[in-house]
């Protein structure tokens, strides 16, 4: 890896930044300072120091951000604000991306990483991780409903969902519920909702796989995993 990517990726500052510290002489490889960015290191053998501190090399991140409602999950948007938006600049060195997806108007457990085969595993539909969902329905959810959610409903485009467990916390006008899928369509907790005659008025999501969200993060907050929650989702 070039040193001067190795030094931005660690959050020593933008390629630019890292060159100005490189030219100042206090960046040093195995006790040699160098000064060209583009001298390759192994981060793994080789001991690389900062102004006299070893720079410990991570080469990925796990963030749990609890997404606010009105925030997008992407990388970059021209017109919407991006979950990526919410992240501090030492974070986002690691060219971060959203592991899939919630709707905009959907907030709760969002994990953020540049881990991409972790992020592929996540997401494969052969893996039928499991997502659970706490939602606010309008109209009353009966014993017919969680029968068919278990069955799996057919959506508009015709496609029939996967067999999904739907529990009643409260049912009446205005249901609450919690809804565990092992697929991701697009808005697919709200259309099959839709497929049964009913309205998600709100939706958050509290787990995926072995990780839950945090419930000391408020949204818009964030933290990075520990090592036992990166193991669970690594399972």
């Amino acid at each position: 890896m070039r040193l001067d990517k190795l030094l931005s990726n660690m959050g020593y500052g933008s390629r630019k930044e890292v060159k100005k510290w490189l030219k100042a002489g206090v960046v040093t490889v195995n006790g040699h300072v160098v000064q060209d960015g583009k001298t390759q290191v192994d981060p793994e053998t080789d001991h690389v120091q900062f102004q006299g501190v070893t720079v410990e090399y991570r080469p990925y991140i796990y963030l749990m951000l609890h997404k606010p409602q009105g925030v997008i999950s992407a990388t970059e948007d021209a017109r919407e604000m991006t979950v990526l938006d919410l992240i501090d600049p030492e974070h986002l060195t690691y060219n971060l991306f959203p592991v899939g997806r919630l709707d905009k108007d959907a907030e709760g457990l969002l994990l953020l990483t540049n881990d991409g085969k972790l992020s592929h595993a996540l997401l494969s539909p052969k893996r039928h991780v499991p997502k659970v969902y706490y939602a606010e329905i309008e109209g009353l959810v009966t014993q017919a409903d969680v029968e068919a959610f278990q069955a799996g409903v057919i959506l508009d485009d015709g496609y029939r969902t996967l067999p999904a467990d739907l529990k009643v916390i409260h049912s009446g006008e205005h249901s609450r519920v919690e809804l565990t899928i092992v697929e991701g369509k697009f808005h697919q907790v709200k259309r099959m909702f839709k497929a049964v005659g009913k309205r998600v008025t709100y939706l958050k999501r509290i787990k995926m796989g072995g990780l839950a969200l945090d419930e000391g993060l408020e949204p818009g907050e964030y933290r990075e995993l520990t090592e036992e929650e990166v193991q669970l989702l690594q399972g």
